[in-house]
């Protein structure tokens, strides 16, 4: 699985100009299964994603995790970051999970988030959504369970 985490001060994703999911501070996160995933990725990246220690502690250094600071997540499905770039200027995405099986993870993932104790927000997996966010820092970290 991939994400890009983006610490944020607010965001929210709309769906034909519908509120779906808003957050405070906290982390935006975009998450894509990969085709061949193991089962058990997506507990792995919740937990790499919540632990993750990139906000402020008391002197400023970045050294306190979404769970420290008792931050919202947004989970956003965006199925793009499987892009394949290397052939020509159109992005190939056949590595992204089929749909069925993408589903699955994105919905395992957002439980295994739950289940360590963090609030979550969601878009709708597999719509055409607008999300807004203010990126704090700005901090953006992409993660993939394969490295």
């Amino acid at each position: 699985m991939r994400a890009v985490v983006q610490r944020v001060s607010q965001a929210d994703v709309r769906v034909d100009g519908a509120l779906e999911g808003q957050i405070g501070e906290g982390l935006l996160i975009l998450v894509c299964a990969m085709a061949g995933d193991p089962s058990d990725a997506p507990e792995k990246l919740a937990a790499k994603t919540a632990k993750l220690r990139i906000f402020r502690d008391d002197e400023g250094r970045m050294n306190r995790s979404l769970l420290d600071t008792r931050g919202d997540a947004l989970v956003v499905s965006q199925f793009t970051l499987a892009a394949d770039t290397r052939r020509g200027n159109r992005p190939g995405f056949s590595s992204a999970a089929a749909p069925e099986e993408g589903h699955a993870r994105y919905l395992q993932f957002i439980s295994a988030m739950e289940d360590l104790g963090v609030p979550v927000e969601t878009g709708v997996f597999g719509a055409d959504m607008s999300v807004s966010l203010v990126n704090d820092g700005p901090i953006t970290i992409w993660l993939d369970t394969e490295s």
